[in-house]
């Protein structure tokens, strides 16, 4: 008579409890990567906005603005020519729960009004961007001269 070798209960058992082990471990981190992937996401999409605003005010020769609404950020010309279409160029959505502020340091009212212009110099006000979201937290310092952010906080949750 010949013994068939297989997995006894107790085996096939340890070897789940393992796996369940290794997966439990693994779950912390693999949320941590994909929160890091969703904000980098965001930072990249307004870096985006940033650029498009900055390109098309030098290539127009008009100025541009960012502007803030409740549940959204959007790119519009300053103004209008006359039979253009008044609506947003590009748009920044936000999520639910999502917040994006502006700071503008050189503003010269206490108040002003959320919108980040752009001239047709290529240059802009200097800014500072703020994005707090399920993902985690942003914020960066845009140059007047360069449009590029400096990242000055980047945490992931």
């Amino acid at each position: 008579m010949r013994h068939r070798r297989a997995f006894t209960l107790v085996e096939i058992v340890l070897a789940v409890f393992i796996l369940m082990l290794l997966l439990l471990l693994a779950v912390p981190s693999l949320s941590g990567v994909l929160a890091d992937r969703r904000l980098r996401r965001s930072l990249d999409s307004f870096n985006n906005l940033v650029r498009q605003a900055q390109e098309r005010s030098v290539a127009e020769r008009r100025s541009y603005l960012i502007t803030w609404d409740k549940d959204h950020v959007f790119l519009r010309p300053e103004t209008f020519a006359k039979g253009e279409k008044i609506k947003p160029i590009a748009e920044f959505q936000l999520d639910r729960g999502d917040a994006l502020k502006l700071a503008l340091s050189a503003a010269l009212t206490k108040n002003p009004k959320s919108e980040w212009i752009f001239w047709p110099s290529g240059t802009c006000e200097p800014a500072t961007v703020q994005f707090n979201g399920s993902a985690g937290s942003w914020k960066a310092d845009y140059s007047a001269l360069t449009s590029r952010p400096e990242l000055t906080n980047y945490a992931a949750r």
